[in-house]
């Protein structure tokens, strides 16, 4: 019998609704506020990471004073019913959140004296603005978060009349209002402070390099590059999606943007729509952790951990290079099995042309990288590397940027920057709540109880969770949840603090791309007008290495680059690309354009599993050669079987 069978057809597609859009279209004199809003904040905020002149929480109310005034601006009461006509109600929301804002700003000073004592005015101001960012939530964000963040509340005014292990107390409206209002705790915490300093600034710093060009570089490089192998539309979709969502760090923006070019392309050469929504999917979503900019999140993580997020981004750059690794093995055996070839030479722009027109437009980003692996912070990193990316950009005629051009990047930058924060300001209201009634500590001990002390099944429940957060979250909003929830059980069960991070993070990115909600390949799908369902489930696969490099980051931290000498670092390398390899035998199921039985695949999967666990250096070299050796049967059966087998017809 042989060890390879024929390719079974595929069946026929579903076409798929576009999108709503539900951000509006300022027109007249809303407009031009907006816009002049836009330049003030950024002005000041630009000023602010490279002067420094306002203290932390001044920053902060800063900040989302001129977001949420322009949130519900640009976001409708009713997010199915997408309408540019701006009511009266929504100006008096705008006015109302940057009038609580500016209340916080001036009273901040006196608050501090008094030793965070708030007044009755000060309890009424809190009260309506906790109310506005529920409402904002609800029309940018989705009801998911909000709906979870009134859970959050209720356990704290409630928290007295439960039982067991959840046990609270009952906290006044007062105490809450002080901690989610008056404090760095709640919605002025943490998450809305990374926002502040450094998120919003690097989307700007993106949108400045997509106006100049910057993104056509890569997307001209990229296919310059890997366009003309086999497989060439999707490889080099997945080169450009990566370098732009890189800078981006947003995985649903990043395959609107980059998708409605790599999508029809990848279509062209003879990829399913599906498959093609589902690529540049799980393209972007690597975004969010590829060095160096990354997520949101992976400021926070810099913060909760308290080192220098040139650390992180270090840390993060072997598990991103393996799951783009993955990634790609997977888009070469799809390609071969289905006789796909690359794009013709004529197709393919001039990489030479490209640098030549364009190329200046990589020195800011080079600064940037080496001022944050120098140790510079974030926000001076960024803030220097904008001003030195408009005067690069003045340099040719292809990139210069006028005075429109220049306000049309800071409004794209702020826009999009907005979603984030907003999702950061709710989840303050989440992390408040758990700050002030301890549940952080308590949910660890439940988990710890549950998996009984077994690192695996603590890291399974953990995984779960990140995964089941993240698909009604936004990325930054799960992960700021769950590090506060499940992070103190994993470093108390051995996992090292960045590791533990990092762990929860990755999750919290995979999860747009996890069916049943998976936002990326969902928002993928609309533009390729494919099943979302199908386009998600594919997605799930061509991502699976997203759910197995965390595991290796835990049991295996000597990837991650840090505190581990070179050798064993490089061994542990080795042994994960092989891991990664001989699971995409595993999850594609063909090795060339035959198909493998299951107990191969299987054996495949074993083989991966004992190198992805904490099962020893000797199983790790064991698995290695088993996968090897029969790599190399297969691949002499397969020949053997030509002759007999012909070769399996493209679909």
């Amino acid at each position: 019998m042989s060890l390879f069978r024929k390719k079974e057809a595929s069946g026929a597609e579903k076409p798929e609704k576009q999108a709503v859009v539900t951000k509006r279209n300022l027109t007249g004199a809303l407009e031009i506020i907006a816009t002049a809003v836009c330049v003030v904040g950024v002005v000041f905020q630009l000023y602010n990471a490279g002067f420094g002149a306002m203290t932390e929480l001044q920053l902060r109310a800063f900040h989302w004073m001129y977001i949420g005034f322009l949130g519900f601006l640009l976001y409708g009461i009713n997010p199915s019913r997408h309408t540019d006509k701006v009511p009266v109600y929504d100006i008096i929301f705008a006015v109302l959140t940057a009038a609580c804002c500016i209340y916080l700003f001036f009273s901040w000073d006196r608050i501090a004296r008094n030793f965070g004592f708030i007044t009755t005015m000060d309890t009424i101001v809190g009260i309506v603005l906790v109310l506005l960012v529920l409402e904002l939530t609800r029309r940018a964000i989705g009801i998911p978060l909000v709906i979870v963040s009134l859970i959050f509340l209720a356990y704290a005014f409630f928290g007295g009349h439960i039982s067991g292990i959840f046990a609270s107390k009952d906290f006044t409206l007062n105490q809450v209002v002080r901690t989610l209002f008056a404090s760095t705790d709640g919605i002025f915490g943490m998450p809305i402070g990374v926002s502040a300093s450094y998120v919003v600034l690097f989307i700007l710093f993106g949108s400045f390099l997509q106006e100049s060009g910057g993104g056509e570089l890569f997307t001209d490089v990229a296919f310059g590059l890997v366009g003309r192998f086999r497989g060439g539309p999707a490889k080099s979709a997945v080169v450009s999606s990566c370098l732009f969502g890189m800078i981006s760090g947003a995985a649903v923006a990043n395959v609107v943007t980059t998708g409605t070019f790599t999508i029809p392309l990848m279509k062209k050469g003879g990829y399913k729509s599906h498959f093609a929504g589902a690529v540049e999917a799980v393209a972007s979503c690597g975004g969010q952790f590829m060095p160096p900019i990354m997520g949101a999140a992976a400021f926070m993580i810099a913060t909760n951990c308290d080192v220098a997020y040139g650390i992180v981004a270090v840390s993060a750059l072997v598990p991103a290079l393996l799951y783009y690794f993955y990634l790609f093995i997977c888009l070469d055996a799809e390609a071969k099995k289905n006789g796909l070839k690359g794009l013709e030479a004529s197709e393919l722009p001039s990489i030479k042309t490209a640098l030549k027109k364009r190329g200046h437009m990589l020195i800011p980003l080079v600064v940037l990288i080496f001022l944050l692996v120098s140790g510079y912070s974030p926000g001076k990193s960024v803030f220097w590397s904008i001003i030195l990316l408009i005067a690069t950009a003045a340099i040719k005629k292809d990139t210069r940027m006028g005075w429109k051009s220049i306000v049309h990047a800071i409004q794209n930058g702020v826009y999009s920057a907005a979603a984030v924060a907003i999702a950061c300001a709710c989840a303050g209201i989440i992390s408040g709540v758990i700050s002030l009634t301890g549940l952080g500590l308590r949910f660890s001990s439940i988990l710890i109880q549950l998996s009984g002390g077994n690192l695996l099944v603590m890291l399974l429940l953990t995984m779960l969770a990140a995964i089941i957060m993240g698909m009604g979250l936004p990325t930054s909003a799960a992960y700021v949840i769950l590090a506060v929830l499940t992070s103190p059980a994993l470093i108390e069960l051995g996992v090292t603090p960045l590791a533990a991070h990092f762990f929860i993070f990755f999750f919290a990115c995979i999860s747009t791309i996890t069916p049943p909600v998976a936002l990326s390949a969902y928002a993928g799908a609309g533009i390729a007008g494919s099943d979302p369902m199908k386009t998600g489930w594919t997605a799930f696969t061509l991502g699976l290495a997203g759910y197995i490099v965390p595991f290796l980051a835990v049991y295996k931290p000597s990837i991650m680059l840090i505190g581990t000498p070179f050798l064993p670092s490089l061994i542990d390398v080795s042994f994960s690309v092989i891991a990664v390899i001989s699971m995409t035998f595993t999850v594609s199921g063909f090795l060339g354009k035959r198909k493998l039985p299951i107990y191969i695949r299987i054996a495949f999967a074993v083989l991966s599993a004992l190198i992805f666990l904490d099962t020893g250096n000797w199983a790790d070299l064991i698995a290695t050669i088993g996968i090897i050796a029969l790599w190399a049967i297969l691949h002499i059966l397969q020949k053997k079987d030509a002759s007999q087998y012909p070769p399996i017809a493209a679909a």
